[in-house]
């Protein structure tokens, strides 16, 4: 008899998602709790597990379809279904030239599981799958992955010029170049995260009357620090000293200070939080995502970079969780490791500001009537105006600079 396959509980107030795609096909044999499909939700992208062990029948949606909580999505069959080895044994080349299923050689080797992105980037790059080494769930590929290994300039044949599967050099027909002038394009449905995205970036600056101030930092005491303790702080708490866990404390003083930065518009009401729950913009293979680390004014600093690297890896092997990304008071979003130089971040409703960190580069500045060049870096707040008045905006860049400049003050709450 067939198990019904169901979509999950999703998180809070999330009734819907849409089917990114199917990690098994009908007649995998499947173990329990193996996943077999991926949702793509609001926030987030999860999986969905097997109930139990068994074949995998009948997909009942396609990828691209919307689906609700509860929804019967496939079936698992009793059985053992076909071993991966079996299906990716090479048949005898006799055989297969006579049944005419030699393997098309610009394809990606079909034993191996690969996302939709992650299939047209091998074949846009013509790289071999099996090559690369795996550092998303269960060992399987991401788009980091693939770029990763396109950017360290692997030496290999591209796949289409590996020949065919009977060893004989691919045709030169197969291997031609297209012809110059054509103008491709290309439709991509985009993914439920990339509309919540953009559908909450929209609303924002339709509702809030988005206004961004700029200011800019020295950074050589905190590079100084950093470089100082480095070593001794990865060795006592098992992970880098970087820059964020100085702006993330940085802030939980500032908005200490500047409680408007951290509040939030509720109908004709202001919230003000006693706590500082940070939201923080991590890059992911499906896009920008931003996890909250909870109750950031009471960790120390190896309490906040653990909490961030957590984020990190996460995000890219697809595996933070809806409640990761709930809540949030204040936003720092770092366009510096992207080389950015100066920016207006839109604010994360319904919180009320955002603070945007850039990239670092030595420039001539005068200190003390005399011009010397030091590491700096833009900051920008943006916020809405309705809550926020400008010279709160600019008391708390003002906050975030003074303690950046001297980090002795984070340690004395000054």
């Amino acid at each position: 008899m067939a198990t019904e396959v169901t979509v999950p509980v999703l998180g809070e107030s999330i009734t819907e998602a849409t089917l990114g795609e199917w990690l098994k096909q009908p007649g995998d044999a499947v173990a329990a709790d193996e996943p077999i499909a991926s949702l793509e939700t609001d926030k987030v992208a999860l999986e969905v597990p097997a109930p139990e062990a068994g074949v995998m029948g009948e997909h009942k949606v396609a990828v691209g379809d919307t689906v609700e909580v509860g929804a019967v999505i496939a079936t698992i069959e009793a059985g053992s279904g076909a071993s991966t080895a079996a299906k990716s044994a090479p048949a005898p080349a006799t055989e297969k030239a006579d049944a005419g299923t030699a393997a098309k050689a610009d394809e990606p080797d079909a034993s191996i599981t690969l996302s939709p992105s992650v299939r047209r980037l091998v074949l846009e790059h013509g790289v071999d799958p099996s090559q690369i080494s795996g550092t998303g769930k269960d060992g399987r590929l991401t788009k980091a992955d693939v770029e990763q290994y396109v950017k360290s300039g692997a030496k290999q044949p591209p796949l289409a010029e590996k020949g065919t599967a009977s060893g004989a050099p691919a045709s030169s027909e197969s291997a031609a170049p297209a012809a110059p002038g054509n103008r491709n394009e290309e439709r991509v449905r985009m993914t439920r995260l990339r509309q919540t995205v953009a559908r909450r970036l929209k609303e924002a600056q339709d509702t809030a009357a988005l206004l961004t101030t700029f200011n800019d930092v020295d950074m050589s005491a905190v590079i100084e620090t950093r470089g100082k303790y480095k070593d001794l702080f990865a060795k006592k708490h098992g992970v880098k000293l970087g820059f964020m866990g100085f702006f993330v404390k940085a802030a939980c003083m500032a908005l200490k200070d500047v409680p408007s930065v951290n509040a939030q518009i509720d109908g004709e009401e202001i919230v003000y939080h006693d706590y500082a729950d940070i939201s923080v913009a991590v890059s992911a293979p499906n896009g920008l995502v931003v996890p909250v680390i909870r109750n950031a004014e009471a960790m120390s600093f190896a309490d906040v970079e653990n909490t961030i690297g957590d984020f990190g890896k996460r995000a890219k092997d697809g595996s933070l969780t809806m409640a990761d990304m709930q809540g949030g008071t204040f936003t720092i979003s770092n366009g510096g490791v992207f080389g950015s130089l100066m920016s207006t971040p839109i604010i994360n409703p319904p919180q009320s500001a955002v603070l945007g960190l850039h990239r670092i580069e030595d420039r001539a500045v005068v200190v003390d009537g005399e011009v010397v060049v030091r590491p700096m870096m833009y900051l920008a707040l943006s916020y809405d105006h309705r809550l926020i008045d400008g010279r709160e905006a600019v008391t708390f860049l003002v906050r975030i600079k003074e303690a950046i400049e001297d980090p002795a003050r984070l340690l004395i709450d000054l």
